[in-house]
């Protein structure tokens, strides 16, 4: 790893910190200072020069601060004759608005998929994007990870799940929820579901046998926690049992976590430290699982020239 340099930006820091302890590469120091103007100034203090250089930087909140700071780092380390920029985004927030669905609308994946390339991005790796069509947004190579590996491992480990099944709270997440249902030789139901607004959904039905079943309901993030809330009625008017929550983004935000550890149905709630979780937020159903070590790999791979497909399976 003699000629990696990784930096990290300001929204995670314990995570860059466990990924380069996985590594065996120091994290090298950076600087990111205000003008009186409120615009933000980037410095990076390693050398960078024909170096392979590795930005780690979550979109989390506040989001649209941490991505001009990661523009800023971009667009350093490209100044500074990098030899190649890789963007280590775990969570890509605005993969959430990925297509037109109402007129004149912006759509914030792709534009933000091409602030990243003019800043000099030469490769993007992140991890479970919110629609799967986000990856071809990027004119870059993108490693796009996921943690199934990671949380179907956790529920292996710690549960009885002679009688579960594993629950898509909607349509669009069915082809991830049936593999993760694969991992675990489960079978799956699927949420019949309508998004009105931000904070409010609609799920007409579940669709699959539940009655009498523990269930895992698996999605990539969760931030107002209402598609779980809703689809926790519907399983509850069927008699289920125990219910476990994963997701790989815990948000969390608007009370969120605590509404769902209200929830008496509700034993556990698993998520990725993809996004920082405020200690206040670690509540007793809360468990944090690691992606430091499938990153650190990823990483290693693409800095030595190996396949990163292995990871995708």
């Amino acid at each position: 790893m003699r000629e990696i340099v990784v930096f990290s930006g300001s929204s995670h820091p314990e995570l860059a910190e466990e990924i380069c302890g996985r590594l065996g590469a120091p994290l090298s120091p950076s600087r990111t200072s205000r003008f009186t103007n409120d615009c933000l100034e980037v410095q990076l203090q390693a050398n960078c020069r024909e170096r392979d250089v590795f930005l780690i930087q979550t979109l989390s909140a506040p989001v649209q601060e941490h991505l001009v700071e990661l523009l800023l780092m971009i667009d350093a380390a490209r100044g500074a004759s990098a030899a190649r920029i890789t963007a280590v985004i775990p969570f890509y927030a605005y993969a959430r608005s990925d297509k037109k669905d109402a007129p004149r609308i912006s759509i914030g994946g792709r534009l933000v998929a091409d602030l990243l390339a003019t800043a000099g991005a030469g490769r993007i790796l992140t991890m479970a994007l919110h629609a799967p069509q986000v990856h071809g947004f990027f004119s870059a190579p993108c490693d796009h990870l996921h943690a199934q590996h990671e949380l179907a491992e956790h529920f292996r480990a710690r549960c009885d799940l002679s009688n579960t099944v594993v629950v898509a709270p909607d349509m669009g997440y069915a082809k991830q929820a049936a593999a993760f249902a694969r991992r675990l030789g489960l079978p799956v139901a699927l949420g019949a579901k309508q998004r009105i607004s931000d904070t409010k959904v609609v799920i007409s039905a579940i669709i699959g046998e539940t009655a009498g079943k523990d269930v895992i309901i698996i999605d990539d993030e969760i931030a107002a926690g209402s598609t779980v809330i809703e689809a926790l009625g519907h399983l509850r008017a069927r008699g289920v049992g125990q219910v476990r929550i994963a997701c790989t983004h815990g948000l969390f935000g608007r009370s969120s976590l605590e509404r769902l550890a209200a929830e008496p149905e509700i034993t556990e709630i698993v998520t990725m430290n993809t996004v920082p979780v405020a200690p206040e937020k670690r509540i007793d159903k809360l468990t944090v699982l690691s992606v430091a070590p499938a990153l650190a790999e990823a990483m290693r791979r693409i800095h030595e020239g190996e396949s990163v497909s292995e990871l995708f399976e």
